[in-house]
């Protein structure tokens, strides 16, 4: 039985509680966008509508742009869609008229269903393709046809619209309508104006149409045709004398912008029903009176190629308009002789914008554009990622050329050599240092990502310098990203982090969402490593608390979560948050990675492994991947090589990390070392190019002994490492009294921190000294102790009894003694509704804590 509209409403209305995409189509005046207003009106939150529209469907991003009145980046689809979550937010996106939209809104869709509830509107039949449908509806938690209208419903919309009608005739214009409701609409002002029903076998939309045009006057004709050109609303001046009359008629109704047709269909349709000749001239018509970026486009439907060049330029020429577009697209007009001067000036702004590819094609003509223009496609070629093009580009500009052109092409060469030939890089940079006594902001750039690559001395302030504000925007941003990188490369990570965040501001208050998220992404990934979330509770827990030795249950069994657990819980929110948007490879690749480690240490293993379950090929997801196999108890996987290879801080945690699987699996250490990298070879040696604190850490493997310094050599650079080796050192040191000792500072650092597995495993090797954590700790009243409710998490994320004992380093019965005090105290019957009222707990803390930070 068919869904009635009213039923199909509320059924749109229940998918758009959480973010998704509602996808609603039907047949020309089916009543999409009356539907689609329905929702919106009833929906919770503010609504952002947008939608296609036919005369400016080539344009990037307008349905979105319309929708969040807002300028958007059009070159990067993740970044265009994080610009409209970060504007829509907990609204509801609307968008009618998706056949209209462009490739990029199209694109930008499914990353928006991730995080946005977003209801769309596509007409059927439609001209988008196969693939693009394919992946809509991949994307959609509901495609849903707008059906037809029920006989009853037709009737009564007859009725109302066409006055006295006999029941023979409703039931005429009923069953010639098909359910259609503009067709409805139509037939019935037909019938009510005495000119009865027609009785054959074509489009009865089409037919309705046309029928109704021909009722028009002439003026009024054309101005819905106008209409239909234009594909927006418009003032009632630019119709002409026919815009009162479509108001009569009720074909149009005034909007904020002017006249809006009633259906947009029935005016392309008007605009369809011209012949070429009267198409052309209504198109000059509206050139004439639409403004120039407007007027191009309607000149060039026009065939009056010449003349859509002369306004796009002029059009490009006004501040506060797309430059860069108008400009490609003048570029773009077939059989227009484009000055050269235009093709720089194309370049230069779409090389601005971010969009390298197209820059580097308007600088592709048959003749030579000038020294300039090669520096300008060397530049689009190197950010398109083509080294090798670009130097080829950039060969032919002599040394006698200006100033800033030759400054330019040695920017380029050098930054073409260091992608391809880092070793030759240097050389290169020591002549072209010699050259530049005092180099201009791009080559001082150019040099100072030379100098870091190599780690000349201060190559961080040559950086730094390179990514200060007053620098060209791009060259600055791409300067931090590379400092960032390497800070944290070489284990400076507290550096790496107040570097990363001061970037993200900045690129925050210029709307560079793209380079942001990468910012922020990279900025957790080093304060996860670093710890610095906990590190005021950190700091204090360096010496044992007084009593710590003497009294390890009442430490450990603290009545409430601490602050650095709550930091910790902050954090896995904070860059879980992250990988919900839609972000560039880098950027995903940094924020996945931090979440999942934070879920493994904090004992969310399933969440780890699930977020991890998809490669993508980012060297620190490679090695969180196996590290939180480590933390799992799966050595046999934390051994595998990781597939990358990569300098610096990574190289060093991989090879701990198959270090402690060597050691877990059973194995001698330099067999089962050797065989977690390349079977059936020597132990490889300790990389070079470590920070010093991975270093120690590896010669304190190979040697057996110093682990206790080398966690010195952590401390405030990366926590958890710190604690690995004090692990390691209660494992190996023979003497039982600072094995102990090292033992009790890598639990109390755990416990402090919320690491809840290393703290389970600094248990099992105080087990192994007969200190024993199974005591039960004193009763809490009514609140969960902190073991409780690390235990209830556990359960929550669907660990069994024994995989929580093995995490927690504690005993199966204890594991179900804290469960059952769980249950008891929050009034539940099974383990499950008590890791769920515990949970409710946790969150309801954490969201008062949020807003006690914020004030």
């Amino acid at each position: 039985m068919p869904v009635a509209q009213q039923d199909l409403a509320g059924l749109a209305s229940a998918h758009l509680r959480r973010p998704g995409l509602v996808m609603l189509t039907g047949a020309p005046g089916s009543g999409r966008s009356t539907l689609l207003r329905r929702i919106a009106a009833v929906a919770p939150g503010p609504a952002y509508a947008g939608g296609g529209l036919a005369m400016l469907a080539a344009v990037p991003a307008l349905a979105l742009s319309r929708a969040v009145k807002a300028r958007l980046p059009t070159h990067d689809v993740p970044l265009l869609a994080e610009a409209v979550r970060s504007r829509v937010r907990g609204g509801l996106l609307v968008l009618d008229d998706l056949q209209y939209a462009d490739p990029a809104t199209l694109a930008a869709l499914p990353h928006l269903a991730r995080n946005v509830r977003v209801l769309v509107a596509l007409r059927a039949p439609h001209r988008l393709a196969e693939e693009t449908v394919a992946a809509l509806r991949s994307a959609a938690t509901a495609w849903l046809d707008v059906p037809a209208l029920s006989a009853d419903t037709a009737t009564d919309l007859a009725r109302r619209v066409g006055g006295q009608l006999t029941d023979e005739a409703l039931a005429t214009v009923v069953r010639r309508a098909g359910g259609n409701p503009l067709a409805v609409t139509a037939l019935a002002r037909q019938a009510g104006a005495g000119r009865g029903a027609p009785d054959t076998d074509i489009d009865q939309v089409a037919y309705a149409i046309a029928a109704a045009l021909a009722d028009l006057p002439r003026p009024a004709r054309t101005a819905l045709a106008a209409l239909g050109l234009l594909g927006r609303p418009a003032p009632a001046a630019l119709l002409g004398p026919g815009a009162p009359a479509l108001l009569e008629a009720g074909l149009v109704v005034d909007g904020d912008d002017g006249c809006v047709p009633v259906s947009a269909y029935f005016a392309e349709t008007a605009a369809g029903l011209l012949d070429a000749a009267a198409r052309t001239d209504l198109h000059r018509a509206l050139a004439d009176l639409a403004p120039d970026a407007e007027a191009a486009r309607h000149l060039a439907a026009a065939g009056d190629h010449a003349g859509a060049y002369r306004r796009a330029l002029t059009a490009a020429d006004r501040p506060g308009g797309d430059r860069a577009g108008l400009l490609l697209f003048a570029c773009e007009l077939p059989g227009v002789s484009v000055d050269p001067r235009v093709r720089i000036a194309a370049a230069d702004a779409l090389l601005a914008a971010g969009r390298p590819h197209p820059a580097a094609r308007v600088l592709t003509a048959p003749g030579p554009l000038g020294v300039e223009a090669d520096v300008l496609r060397g530049e689009a070629l190197l950010q398109a990622g083509d080294p090798a093009g670009a130097r080829a580009a950039v060969r032919p500009v002599p040394d006698a050329a200006g100033g800033t052109v030759v400054a330019a092409r040695d920017r380029i060469l050098l930054l073409a050599e260091l992608a391809t030939d880092p070793a030759g890089a240097l050389d290169a940079a020591e002549k072209i240092a010699a050259r530049y006594p005092a180099p201009p902001p791009g080559v001082a750039a150019a040099l100072a990502a030379v100098h870091a690559a190599h780690r000349v001395p201060g190559w961080d302030t040559e950086l730094a310098a390179a990514a200060g504000t007053g620098t060209d925007p791009l060259a600055g941003r791409w300067s931090a990203w590379l400092l960032v990188e390497h800070l944290v490369a070489d284990g400076r990570l507290a550096q790496a982090a107040t570097v990363a965040r001061d970037a993200a501001q900045a690129c925050a208050a210029d709307l560079a969402y793209s380079w942001q998220t990468r910012f922020l992404a990279v900025r957790d990934w080093a304060e996860v490593l670093q710890g610095t979330m906990i590190a005021a509770s950190a700091a204090a827990a360096r010496e044992p608390a007084p009593g710590a030795a003497a009294d390890p249950v009442a430490a450990m069994d603290a009545e409430s979560m601490s602050p650095a657990r709550d930091a910790a819980d902050r954090a896995l929110r904070r860059a879980a948050d992250l990988t919900d948007r839609a972000l560039p490879a880098d950027a995903r690749g940094y924020a996945t990675a931090a979440t999942a480690l934070v879920e493994a240490d904090t004992g969310l293993l399933a969440a780890a492994r699930g977020r991890l379950a998809a490669p993508d090929g980012h060297p620190a997801t490679a090695w969180v991947a196996r590290e939180a196999a480590w933390l799992d108890g799966q050595p046999d996987r934390a051994a595998q090589p990781s597939g990358t290879t990569t300098a610096g801080l990574l190289t060093g945690l991989r090879h701990i990390t198959a270090r402690w699987a060597a050691y877990d699996s059973g194995a001698t250490a330099r067999a089962a070392y050797s065989s977690a990298f390349e079977p059936n070879t020597p132990a490889p040696e300790i990389p070079a190019g470590l920070p010093t604190a991975a270093r120690r850490t590896l010669t304190a493997w190979a040697t057996g002994t110093g682990f206790t310094a080398a966690a010195d050599t952590w401390t405030g650079v990366a926590l958890r490492e710190e604690i690995r080796c004090l692990l390691a050192a209660g494992l190996h040191d023979t003497d039982p009294e600072r094995a102990v000792a090292a033992l009790l500072r890598a639990e109390h650092l755990a416990d402090t921190a919320g690491l809840v597995v290393l703290a389970g495993r600094a248990r099992r090797g105080l087990r192994r000294h007969h200190v024993h954590r199974d005591t039960r700790s004193p009763r809490s009243g009514s609140r969960l102790t902190r073991r409780e409710t690390d235990v209830l998490r556990l359960v929550a994320a669907g660990e069994p009894t024994r995989r929580i004992a093995g995490q927690l380093g504690i005993s199966a019965e204890t594991v179900d003694t804290h469960i059952r005090a769980g249950m008891r105290k929050l009034g539940a019957r099974t383990r499950t509704e008590a890791a769920a009222l515990a949970l409710t707990q946790i969150e309801a803390s954490e969201t008062h804590s949020d807003r006690e930070e914020g004030r």
